[in-house]
């Protein structure tokens, strides 16, 4: 028996990031470092023209530590789950009474109770509800979340399970942080929400094969390093020369293993890391540049949200539509490369 995805929504916070705005204030706030000129082009190359953020621009240039950043996350986080999961019970016509289960995916911020505890609270879903929060996943977290939401559903056959996933990647800037892996995240990353309903019971595409690859020694290749003011993003330059490497090969060994070929997809949902990911993904895939046109859409729409942004490639794509096979994948910490099918 196979899992139907019922809804698919998203929600990003108020405030608009220009990337000519943000670039014009990183060259002032890293004026410190010397070749910072030479890196400013990043802005520009990421293929991004703005993002969106729960706090205003001019946070970012005074200090914050973990008290702040940790009331601003949980507070955020909780209100745009709230608006995702109104958004999914109106679409898929259900009331709060009919959610049997809760997964909740984030890792851009710490909370206990976790966030999965506060939006039970908060939208007064049943007592007896089954909670599972995920934390540590990055922007893998997306995917991966979606496949144990679904394990969830096909352990108990008609139950609906309510996957949710929030990233507020721009709660972890630290403007005294002039590394280069600062900069390129200060150019990369913004904030926002998405989530599904899922229920062996209903009508929809069905949630079809899943895997996950973890490469050997790839632990330092992205992460979060804990400092003293917040989370400071760790992140390789070699991750589009893996991808470029090794994700043809990890790629075949799924679909084989699942008694499909590259030609039995119809599309890709591919989580957009960077402009050079993309790039190396669509050559994974055999398919010209350029043609990952929702993940390059969102990308330059609203930046990398981290495990959130796959959801919302997906939501771009016409997602209900009969008879079409999509691969959604993603990378991230561990290193993993991360797939789950969506069969129309």
């Amino acid at each position: 028996m196979q899992t139907r995805l019922l809804a698919l929504k998203s929600a990003v916070p108020s405030h608009i990031l220009e990337q000519s705005d943000v670039c014009t204030r990183a060259g002032h706030l890293f004026r410190s470092r010397r070749d910072i000129e030479r890196l400013l082009p990043v802005f520009t190359n990421t293929g991004i023209d703005r993002r969106y953020s729960c706090v205003p621009i001019d946070w970012y240039a005074e200090p914050h530590g973990w008290r702040d950043r940790t009331d601003l996350y949980v507070e955020n986080a909780t209100n745009l789950l709230e608006r995702v999961t109104r958004a999914l019970l109106a679409e898929a016509n259900l009331t709060t009474d009919d959610i049997d289960a809760i997964v909740v995916a984030s890792t851009t911020g710490v909370a206990t109770p976790s966030l999965d505890a506060l939006v039970v609270e908060r939208m007064g879903l049943r007592r007896d509800i089954r909670r599972l929060p995920i934390f540590g996943l990055g922007c893998a977290g997306g995917v991966i979340g979606l496949a144990r939401a679904d394990s969830l559903a096909r352990a108990e056959p008609g139950s609906r399970v309510l996957f949710l996933v929030v990233e507020l990647c721009a709660l972890t800037f630290r403007k005294d942080d002039v590394s280069k892996s600062n900069v390129v995240a200060t150019a990369l990353f913004g904030d926002g929400a998405a989530g599904a309903i899922l229920s062996t019971a209903g009508d929809g595409p069905a949630l079809g094969a899943s895997g996950e690859y973890t490469w050997p020694a790839s632990l330092d290749i992205m992460g979060w390093e804990v400092e003293e003011d917040g989370l400071k993003a760790r992140f390789a330059q070699s991750i589009p020369a893996l991808v470029a490497s090794d994700f043809s090969t990890i790629l075949a060994e799924f679909l084989h293993r699942n008694d499909l070929k590259l030609g039995d997809i119809d599309d890709f949902a591919c989580h957009p890391g960077g402009a050079k990911v993309l790039d190396a993904l669509e050559d994974a895939f055999r398919i010209e540049r350029g043609a990952l046109k929702e993940s390059r859409s969102i990308l330059r729409d609203y930046g990398n949200m981290s495990a959130v942004t796959a959801l919302f490639v997906l939501e771009r794509m016409d997602w209900r539509k009969r008879g079409r096979r999509i691969l959604m994948t993603a990378l991230g910490p561990g290193f993993s490369a991360v797939f789950q099918v969506i069969e129309g």
